[in-house]
């Protein structure tokens, strides 16, 4: 048996096929492969101040990667008034943003990139409902949020919405 050098790189499982072929198997003449990966896609979460208050980070997150996500970029950071401004331009003449803005900015949060398949529906679906006292058991907000506006997390919610988001909160 032959050892592979230190960086060599790895044969694909399909290289060595049983009928004793080299090449990957392929969609009829289309170059793809037979079982292509799934899209994916990027999306912003934050772990509201609420939910470092309360040492709910790595139950979140793990809950995440259960269902498949990878965790691609990752701070723990604050944020002040103009940074909260920024992320929720579109609210910030309505009645109810100033004591979003206050709780936003009121302690340590986590700012995330999550990776994986459907990654903005399958975060959405993870977090339940915005009001925790409306969202499913089972999703995160559902098992530890009795609030409408202080509800653990923020997810993207659409891939215009996750990729300013991105940029904002990581420079991208």
């Amino acid at each position: 048996m032959e050892l592979l050098s230190r960086g060599a790189i790895l044969p694909y499982a399909t290289d060595n096929l049983i009928d004793g072929s080299t090449t990957r198997p392929e969609r009829a003449g289309t170059g793809l492969p037979r079982y292509p990966r799934p899209m994916t896609q990027r999306t912003f979460v934050i772990l509201k101040p609420d939910a470092v208050r309360r040492g709910l980070v790595g139950e979140i997150l793990s809950r995440y990667e259960a269902k498949g996500l990878s965790i691609v970029k990752l701070e723990h950071r604050t944020i002040d008034a103009g940074m909260a401004d920024e992320h929720y331009a579109e609210h910030v003449e309505q009645p109810w943003y100033p004591p979003l803005r206050d709780f936003v900015t009121s302690g340590p949060l986590v700012a995330a990139v999550l990776e994986g398949d459907e990654a903005i529906e399958v975060v959405r679906a993870l977090n339940g409902a915005t009001d925790g006292r409306k969202a499913a058991p089972g999703t995160i907000r559902g098992d530890f949020s009795l609030s409408n506006r202080e509800n653990l997390v923020h997810g993207s919610d659409s891939p215009e919405s996750a990729d300013r988001e991105i940029k904002l909160w990581f420079s991208v």
